[in-house]
């Protein structure tokens, strides 16, 4: 099993980054390597039980396509979610976190569980990661970027 953490400092508050992260339309604008998202199931009003297909972009140019189960959903707080693979052993877990710090700023903590267990598969999973572990943090680097070029979004929220 591999597990990947991320921290990153925001400069906005974390309902406002919250905002955007549940704005399933506009991850496409910041998240490079997402190609878009479907809202299967919307889950309860926090969005507990939520769950969302994720059309992304994959080594070699390929596309893969995950169904993630979003829970424990603690609204402008976090919440975790499971990647349900088809393969029964295959689910990665993963826990977004956003603290709130002095001056409107946020500490957005990130972290995913992997293990691959299929041939081919298992044994490319460490530049599989790589690879994924890059354009995640590059996403969450590219939020904060889209926050700060859009001051008109979700301007109650500043």
């Amino acid at each position: 099993m591999r597990e990947h953490r991320y921290e990153l400092e925001l400069p906005h508050p974390p309902e406002r980054v919250w905002a955007l992260m549940q704005d399933y339309a506009r991850w496409t604008a910041y998240a490079p390597m997402v190609l878009a998202v479907e809202v299967v199931h919307p889950g309860d009003a926090q969005g507990n039980g939520l769950l969302r297909r994720v059309i992304y972009q994959m080594p070699f140019g390929r596309r893969g396509s995950a169904l993630e189960l979003v829970t424990e959903v603690t609204p402008a707080r976090g919440y975790s979610y499971t990647m349900l693979s088809r393969t029964p052993g295959n689910d990665q877990t993963g826990r977004v976190r956003l603290e709130p710090l002095a001056g409107k700023r946020t500490r957005l903590s990130f972290e995913e569980r992997y293990h691959l267990t299929s041939a081919p598969w298992k044994w490319l999973e460490g530049p599989i990661y790589r690879f994924i572990n890059r354009k995640n943090e590059a996403s969450m680097r590219a939020l904060s970027d889209w926050l700060v070029a859009h001051p008109e979004y979700r301007p109650d929220l500043a």
